[in-house]
């Protein structure tokens, strides 16, 4: 089938900010060989995967690969960075625009199931002790998802903030010197340690923390709600409800993918 049977899938412009990023194709020395599957088809097969959760063996017909085609490349783009750098660049893009707003930044978590456990997993609190991880998020004001990451699920939040936050910070653009600095850090009680409220001022970060027995768990604040609909757009893709991926670099693999739908978006 030709190229419009699944266009519909990768938003408009995506594709060509994303084709310099991709590492190129290599032929496999047994011949045959990843040349017949066009890297802007395997792009948009792994979009597919994470947008219905669908397994590499249900990829649909009009793709025209393999399972095993789709999911090595998936692979090796993952391990070259690949979906981090697109983040990246979109990331890059939106404040090009004026759009991104770091007057204040958002930082939560979410719990996920691990089906198949693996690296970076562990008991649930919140489920029963099953299996599961965490993914964790920053976001804007406005909920742009700007960094993401995962963690074994009995990982306290408060280990997340100190990497997610440099995580940030670490981006920049030497040549026209400058980088991204949020103002303010807003979260719930789960990050209220003295030690990173100390931390962040020494960043020049202000503090906008959920102190324990002083706000009322119920609710979510004037600022922290955007990140509850960040999750919200981030479960809408259906590969992440669940953990499937026992190796840890494949899940964010996927996670940063959908961060990156949602900037774009």
């Amino acid at each position: 089938m030709g190229r419009g049977t699944w266009s519909w899938i990768v938003p408009d412009g995506l594709w060509e900010i994303a084709e310099p990023l991709i590492p190129p194709s290599k032929v496999r020395p047994q011949g045959g060989g990843t040349q017949d599957s066009p890297d802007e088809t395997l792009f948009a097969a792994i979009i597919y995967v994470l947008v219905s959760g669908c397994a590499w063996r249900a990829l649909p017909p009009c793709f025209g690969i393999s399972k095993s085609t789709a999911h090595r490349r998936f692979v090796i783009w993952s391990r070259a960075g690949a979906w981090g750098r697109l983040h990246e660049a979109v990331i890059d893009r939106i404040d090009e625009c004026g759009l991104l707003d770091l007057s204040r930044v958002v930082l939560d978590s979410a719990h996920v199931r691990a089906k198949k456990g693996g690296e970076l997993t562990g008991p649930s609190p919140v489920d029963r002790g099953k299996p599961g991880s965490k993914m964790h998020v920053l976001s804007d004001a406005a909920g742009l998802p700007l960094v993401v990451a995962v963690s074994a699920a009995n990982t306290h939040d408060s280990h997340g903030l100190k990497p997610m936050v440099a995580g940030l910070q670490s981006r920049h653009d030497p040549q026209n010197g400058w980088h991204y600095q949020p103002r303010k850090l807003h979260a719930d009680k789960a990050y209220d340690v003295p030690e990173l409220r100390k931390w962040l001022r020494s960043k020049r970060i202000g503090v906008r923390i959920a102190r324990k027995g002083i706000e009322s768990s119920e609710r979510l604040g004037r600022h922290r709600w955007v990140i509850e609909r960040t999750m919200s757009w981030l479960t809408g893709y259906h590969r992440l409800n669940h953990r499937y991926e026992r190796q840890p670099r494949n899940y964010l693999a996927f996670l940063g993918l959908a961060a990156t739908l949602c900037c774009y978006k």
